[in-house]
């Protein structure tokens, strides 16, 4: 039905090349018109969603078969010394983080569970395509499982991958039009506008990789443009199996639509170019230094030999209900009604990391009273000239003035500030930027806990999209943030402060000196005007 409205709406058969006499100038314009709308009338009609009768109900590899893997013998000695704790290896560079997931996709035996809000097919995405679909070839089960929001141009890609019978590709909240993806939001807003941004690349329910990176260039080091700053963590222990059975929930939610229903069959031929793309590829010279890293790597080699430092602590995965995907999901199935039962509010002190920041008036009061009542609250955020969303540094904006008054210390990115917040190693984008952005959610309380995921401080995360972390009971790691905020943090960013006249002041610290800006640096007037008008608009509940 969707294809044959389309041929509709694309065109009309000619009065005169039926014989009909000449019709005026006017009849035509209202008769192409009439058309166009009857066209636009039949697409929509054809906007609905596959039945979900009959798909797959395959679930995560069980315990006991998953500990006989290699993986499961490498840390099955480590997790048995640690009962009831879960081992966790930060992923602060982004070319580790990218080496980690090619080198445990090739160790993978039994299962790949992957779960993504974007999967570029660039250079990096196109690399763990393809190590994916020759964990396929291996035998391994895959099943992948992508938000349908940033598909665009990927159809026959995941088509081919979907066609193999080793992967089975699912999508989230999907398009029923393929393009323009507008008018699904036009036919069905309020599910559109939801997204699964949960992150998760889980390996024989043995090892998992959980935190604030999609798969792309940009998140992985390997571009010219702008790079995230980012933070992921790799897990083991007994986190890993509530990983597992939380992508199983997502599998087999309402929301997840096997893509054989939505996407056009490419056969054979189609994996075919996929693979011919993949080596295509990897012949390219901006994908060397990956290579280069992936045979430097000893990330797995210091796995097997048990030289790989992991923090062993009590971790809890918290994560959205599903159904929050359809807008059904209950107050105490969410994520942050999660983090209030586990987390009581902070005594000392709190470190938050946002990169979209929109506190909105709920917030800004609870961060508030928290400092008025002498907890430290530092958070750090991008600066308008680092950010990519501007409308969400307008959210953000709007809310300055009343944090800073109530004592919330307030650091705002550099675009050429990359820098990772829990290490005193190499900072990101080790392989060159023109500039960074902020891209880590992380925050830490008490120098105790800290906070790990998908999930920014922002109404979408809150109430729109679905979202996932780990809760990690680990001074160790939140006096590591607390340590970055203190000797780093305000060498990679501005402080905004209130000067005495009651203006707002950027301070930024350099070589020369302190540089106080009396508007937001390193910006034009134009932008500036641009996110005060938007500020103003009531935007604040979709950001």
């Amino acid at each position: 039905m969707v294809r044959m409205s389309k041929e509709i709406a694309r065109g009309w058969v000619s009065l005169e090349a039926l014989g009909k006499p000449p019709v005026p100038e006017g009849r035509i314009v209202r008769g192409l018109l009439l058309s166009v709308v009857l066209g636009l009338l039949l697409v929509l009609s054809g906007c609905t969603l596959p039945s979900l009768e009959g798909r797959s109900m395959t679930q995560s590899l069980p315990l006991e078969q998953a500990r006989d893997t290699t993986l499961g013998e490498l840390v099955r000695d480590r997790v048995d010394q640690h009962p009831g704790r879960s081992g966790i290896y930060p992923l602060r560079d982004a070319h580790e983080a990218f080496v980690a997931r090619m080198l445990l996709a090739e160790a993978a035996e039994q299962t790949l569970d992957l779960q993504y809000y974007i999967w570029h097919n660039d250079t990096s995405g196109s690399l763990l395509f393809d190590a994916v679909r020759r964990a396929a070839d291996r035998g391994v089960r895959v099943r992948l499982l992508l938000d349908d929001n940033n598909t665009v141009g990927l159809d026959e890609t995941l088509a081919a991958l979907d066609a193999h019978p080793g992967i089975e590709v699912r999508l989230f909240n999907p398009f029923v039009v393929r393009s323009p993806r507008s008018i699904g939001y036009v036919t069905d807003f309020s599910r559109a506008n939801r997204r699964m941004h949960n992150k998760s690349f889980t390996i024989d329910n043995q090892v998992t990789i959980i935190g604030g990176r999609n798969v792309g260039d940009e998140y992985f080091g390997a571009t010219s443009g702008v790079l995230f700053s980012d933070l992921d963590v790799m897990a083991i222990g007994p986190v890993v199996q509530d990983v597992s059975d939380d992508f199983d929930r997502y599998w087999r939610s309402q929301s997840s639509y096997p893509a054989s229903r939505l996407l056009d069959s490419v056969g054979r031929e189609g994996l075919a170019r996929v693979v011919a793309n993949a080596e295509q590829t990897r012949r390219l010279p901006g994908s060397q230094s990956y290579l280069v890293a992936l045979e430097a790597s000893d990330l797995v080699s210091r796995l097997v030999r048990g030289d790989l430092t992991f923090e062993w602590a009590n971790t809890w995965m918290v994560s959205d209900d599903p159904s929050k995907g359809l807008g059904e999901a209950e107050e105490q199935e969410l994520l942050t009604h999660r983090l209030g039962d586990l987390l009581s509010a902070p005594d000392r002190q709190l470190d938050l990391v946002s990169p979209y920041f929109v506190p909105m008036k709920e917030g800004t009061e609870w961060l508030a009273g928290l400092a008025e009542r002498g907890v430290r609250v530092r958070v750090l955020t991008n600066s308008l000239e680092a950010t990519d969303v501007a409308a969400v540094h307008a959210g953000y904006s709007k809310r300055r003035r009343d944090l800073l008054e109530a004592g919330v210390e307030l650091f705002e990115l550099k675009r050429s500030g990359a820098m990772d917040v829990m290490t005193h190693g190499s900072p990101f984008g080790r392989f060159g930027s023109s500039g960074s952005s902020l891209h880590a959610k992380t925050f830490a309380v008490d120098a105790e806990w800290v906070f790990v995921g998908s999930f920014n401080f922002d109404p979408r995360s809150a109430r729109l999209n679905t979202e996932i972390g780990f809760l990690i009971e680990s001074p160790m790691l939140a006096t590591a943030m607390d340590d970055a905020f203190d000797n780093r943090v305000s060498e990679q960013s501005y402080r905004v402060k209130l000067a005495d006249d009651g203006h707002l002041v950027w301070h930024e610290q350099t070589d020369e000196g302190e540089i106080i800006h009396r508007t937001e640096p390193n910006i034009g007037l134009l932008r500036r005007v641009g996110v005060r008008i938007m500020s103003w608009l009531p935007i604040e509940w979709l950001l």
